[in-house]
This record gives structure tokens, sequence and C-alpha cells, in this order.
């Protein structure tokens, strides 16, 4: 009898599937162990675990954050010196914006509907004294005033409880990197050192981004295992009905809207979302996009194939202005929310101006930009009461973490559609994340 050899090709049949070792499965497993702790923390009252879910959560928060600035400056600015070789830039740019109000408008519709259909207002036994204005106002005029810079990092300083906290405005940073870019190609030769030393900055932040991604498992796992263990189900409370509206409306986006955009440009779902995933699920454990924005960036280059000299304009500017979860769904349902509780019958008009303020009101919140801030500009301008913002501020958390994924989603889905129309996108790139999986998010250099 002959006996039967393992080869090689055996052997690598029989090895663990790539998808269940991949950074997706990672992410996942991340996600299931932080369900687990956090549950045991609130069940059991476990205090030492949940204070230590806080920290751990908190710190990866901080790590991520930590880049945003100097990436923001080192890739515009490397990206503008990039943009001589593209004759398209300026069509590119419209075309970002374009799509960023087609998907708004798509998803503010989608709000509308689910809220007309689940009534979330109407019936519910919410206390009414829990009815309280916001601190922070959106306005119209935000825009214009955040946009200019105060001062060249775009820092802003706030004082509470005897401390001081720092932090910057994003918009503003964009500005500044976009002008000393500009200004960079318009000097010539006597800026090519600083445009050569902007470019090896941004290869070790990229280097340095790697590590952190490297750490979201952990920090996934450490933030969902916080949300459980601070809000359990309990605070749904009378608000159940709402935040079920909500989370049909995000659904309606992320299953049949962005969908639907893929398939008309051309894009795999399936393997976009496979490749958003990871940014995706960590924006819902984090609720900030900008917190996120790095990683964001990175995937769009390095898995989606969206090139980096239009990944580092698009990327930036739609983590502050492109929010179909924040700025779409969210107000318009909470807008019927609030309409619907007070007894006020809503007009065509004001439905419209809904619709329009999805569309353009979320430029004017920009710098201060937040679902309660972009609520106040929706309510205002519908002259519905401001008070019933504050109805809705108990299950805040549990909406946002929804109402983020979907806002980061989008600001993948746009540069990836525009690139593919433009004929930029780099398929290699793209077929070289499904078989690298976590390895191509990894920095490369020439």
């Amino acid at each position: 009898m002959s006996k039967t050899r393992s080869t090689p090709n055996a052997a690598a049949k029989t090895r663990t599937p790539k998808w269940l070792t991949g950074f997706s499965a990672h992410i996942a497993a991340g996600l299931i162990l932080g369900l687990i702790l956090g549950f045991n923390a609130r069940e059991n009252n476990i205090e030492w675990l949940s204070n230590s879910l806080t920290q751990v959560g908190n710190a990866y928060v901080q790590l991520l954050r930590l880049l945003v600035a100097p990436l923001i400056f080192a890739a515009v600015v490397t990206s503008i010196a990039n943009l001589r070789r593209v004759t398209n830039a300026a069509k590119l740019a419209l075309s970002t914006l374009m799509w960023f109000a087609i998907t708004a408008f798509a998803s503010v519709f989608a709000g509308i509907a689910v809220a007309l259909l689940t009534q979330p207002g109407v019936d519910t036994s919410i206390d009414a004294a829990t009815a309280s204005e916001p601190k922070t106002r959106g306005s119209w005029f935000g825009f214009l005033q955040t946009i200019l810079p105060t001062n060249f990092f775009g820092l802003s300083a706030n004082l509470a409880d005897d401390k001081v906290s720092l932090s910057f405005n994003v918009l503003q940073l964009l500005v500044i990197s976009l002008a000393i870019g500009i200004a960079a190609i318009k000097t010539g030769k006597a800026a090519e050192p600083f445009l050569n030393f902007t470019e090896s900055f941004l290869k070790v932040i990229q280097v340095v981004l790697w590590w952190i991604i490297r750490l979201a498992p952990i920090g996934t796992a450490a933030l969902i295992g916080k949300a459980v263990s601070t809000y359990g189900w309990s605070a749904l409370g009378t608000l159940g009905k709402f935040v079920l509206a909500v989370y049909i409306g995000l659904a309606l986006v992320i299953t049949a809207i962005y969908p639907t955009v893929l398939k008309l440009n051309g894009i795999p779902v399936l393997g976009f979302y496979r490749r958003v995933w990871p940014v995706s699920s960590l924006s819902f454990v984090t609720r900030s996009s900008m917190g996120v924005m790095p990683v964001t960036q990175r995937i769009a280059e390095r898995a989606l194939g969206v090139p980096s000299s239009y990944a580092s304009f698009a990327v930036p500017l739609g983590a502050t202005t492109k929010m179909d979860g924040c700025a779409a769904v969210y107000p318009a349902i909470a807008a019927i929310f609030v309409a619907q509780f007070y007894g006020i019958e809503l007009s065509i008009t004001q439905y419209l101006l809904i619709i329009f303020i999805a569309v353009i009101g979320s430029a004017a919140t920009a710098g201060t930009t937040g679902a309660t801030v972009m609520l106040t500009l929706v309510l205002s301008t519908l002259g519905l009461p401001l008070e019933g913002v504050g109805l809705l501020l108990a299950v805040e958390p549990i909406v946002d973490m929804g109402r983020t994924a979907v806002n980061v989603t989008g600001q993948t889905l746009v540069p990836t559609v525009v690139a593919k129309r433009a004929g930029l996108q780099d398929i290699e790139v793209w077929h070289a994340a499904q078989k690298s999986g976590m390895k191509s998010l990894a920095p490369t250099f020439s």
C-alpha cells in the first residue's frame, strides 16, 4: 500500500482561512470580547473592570486624535505638491461636493420616511420636564466664522472646572495646510527642501499610525465594553421607539442607499464593506469621525485604491462636513419627533427645509460639528421649540454610535466613487487588499 504524503499545497489548504485571521476578524473579536466584559461589569457591578475599560478606551481615542493634526498638515501639503501632476484637480473637488450632496439628499429622505412611518413622538410617555435648551446652537454664519483660522494651528482653549483643555478646528487646519501647500508651489525651487521635509515627515507619521492601527482590536474591546457597562439597556427607557427609528434610518443608508451608489458606479458592494469594516466598527465605538480620520484615510488609500493626493483632501473635508448620520438621518427624525411631541403639524415647506438643511447645513456647523448643534439649526429654522433638544439627551450616546459609523462609512464611500469615476482608482491596490488584509494598511516606502 502506498502512503499518502502531505504536500505543501495540501498543508496550505488546511490552514485557517484569511478572513478568520485578518484585521476585520480581529476587530470583530474585540467587539465580542468588549460586549462580554461590559455586560459582566454591569450585571455584577464590577467597578474596577468598568473603570479599566473606560481608561483603556479613552487612552486609545487619545492616541488616534494625536495624529489628526500632523497627518492633515503633512498629507495636504504633500498632496498639493502631487496635484501639480493632476490636470482635473478642480473637477475632483466639485465631484466630491456633488456626491456629498447626493448621498445627504437620499439619507435625509430615508430619515423623513422612517419618522413618518414609525411616529416616534406620538403617544410617548417621556416627561416634558426633561425639555431644555442646549448651551450651543448651530448658526448659518458658523461656517464663515469657523473657516477663518484664529491661529496657525487652529487651536482653541476651553476652561472648565479650573482645567484648561485644548482642541483644534480641523476645517481651519485644512485651510491653513491648503494655503501653505499652494504658497510652497508658488515659491518654486526655494520651497523644494520644505516639500521634501514634509513628505519625509508624512512617512514617519504613517509608521506611527500603523502602530496605532495594530492596537485597534484592544481599543475596540475597551470602548464597546465601556459603552455597555455605562449605559446598558436601561438608558433607552421611554425613548426606545425613537432610538429604534434612528437605527432603522441608519440601516437604510447602509443597506440600501450606499449599496445603490456603489452598484451604479461599478464598485463591488461586499468588497467595499469588507474593506471599510475596520474603520466603520472603530468609529462605532469611538463615536468620533475626527478621532478615526487617520485610519479612514489610510483605508481609503491602502484598501480602496484612492490616490493619496486626492484622499488627503477628500477625507479631512468629509470628516468635517460629510455626516449622513448626524446631519441627515438624525436631525430629520429628531425634528419630526419634536414636532409630534408638541403636537405641531409640519407643512410641505418645512419638510423641504429639513432636506435643504441636511444637504447644505452641515457646512454651517463645521468646526462645531455635532448632532445636537445640527439639530438646533434644524429646529430654529423650522420654528420648532429648541427645548425639544433636551428630550433626547438621555439616549444621545447610544444613537451617536450608529450615527458616527454611518458618517465614516460615507466619508470613505465618496472618495472611492469619485476616484472610480475619474479613472484614478488603483485597482491593483484594491485587489492587493483582498489578498493581504491588514498588511495592506502597512506603510510602504520607495
